[in-house]
């Protein structure tokens, strides 16, 4: 029977009040998660007003990933006791999806600025700058590594980065010795890196070396990164200058903003030291 003194809507209405369109309210009646409060003679269902906290527990559930059929086993639970622990679950869940959300929005911060800023470079240049000291997270040794066990290390390396979220937003590099270097294996990197600006303890970094680097740019794909390390040399060698421990390279137009691997861009800084 009715209640005079309280206040029944329809499916249509409850649906139209819990902005969500009437199947889903009749699915959950059909799930036995929220049910109508009663029905008529005619079946039609009804709904009261106490009911819409209840649903709107279950999209605050449903919002911060929770399965219908967790959602589900709890409501076949149900007590305060219940209730508080299953809320506190849910704040920590919240509160680890800030701190990805937080670090997403660092990424896309960090590709903003350094995009704006390569608008304004000119890849034809070569400069001397003096360079701070840069706190590098560095992949395992890759040097001498065959092509398989390269495309492996970048795989691992990546993966690390999100297990550990240390991904910054930063282009991944790689550093090669001046032995490889001199040899003419431009490409036999060390290590691969990625810069931290703001370094977490508990994980081994490499802090790159301040000091003086020439500075150049290669446009076009890997295979003739040769020809811009001889133009970086001649201007090494015509300032008197030597090559120091490492050079590093990373992409500045890569397969994300560029479809033609002649048009990707990447930056070498050559580590130099007096003569």
């Amino acid at each position: 029977m009715f209640n005079k003194n309280v206040k029944y809507f329809t499916t249509g209405e409850f649906a139209k009040i819990c902005k969500v369109n009437k199947q889903t309210l009749i699915y959950y009646d059909q799930i036995g998660l929220l049910s109508p409060i009663m029905k008529d003679s005619k079946d039609y269902r009804y709904y009261s007003i106490a009911q819409y906290d209840f649903f709107s527990v279950i999209e605050l559930l449903k919002a911060v990933g929770m399965s219908l059929k967790d959602i589900q086993k709890y409501m076949a639970e149900k007590s305060p006791e219940n209730f508080l622990d299953l809320m506190q679950q849910q704040k920590d869940i919240v509160a680890k999806k800030r701190r990805e959300l937080e670090m997403i929005e660092n990424i896309i911060d960090v590709k903003i600025d350094l995009t704006e800023e390569a608008l304004h470079l000119d890849f034809d240049s070569i400069t001397i700058e003096h360079l701070p000291e840069a706190t590098l997270y560095l992949s395992k040794n890759i040097e001498d590594s065959k092509e398989e066990q390269f495309t492996k290390a970048v795989s691992d390396f990546i993966d690390e980065l999100d297990r550990s979220q240390l991904d910054t937003g930063y282009p991944i590099g790689g550093m090669t010795r001046r032995e490889q270097i001199l040899a003419g294996n431009y490409d036999n990197y060390s290590n691969l890196y990625i810069e931290q600006p703001q370094p977490r303890e508990g994980h081994p970094y490499f802090e790159a070396i301040e000091g003086d680097f020439i500075v150049g740019y290669h446009v076009g794909p890997a295979t003739t990164l040769g020809e811009t390390y001889e133009r970086l040399f001649k201007v090494m060698r015509e300032k008197g200058y030597e090559l120091g421990q490492y050079v590093y390279e990373e992409y500045i137009y890569d397969a994300v903003i560029k479809n033609r691997e002649e048009e990707y861009v990447t930056k070498i800084m050559v580590e130099i030291k007096k003569g």
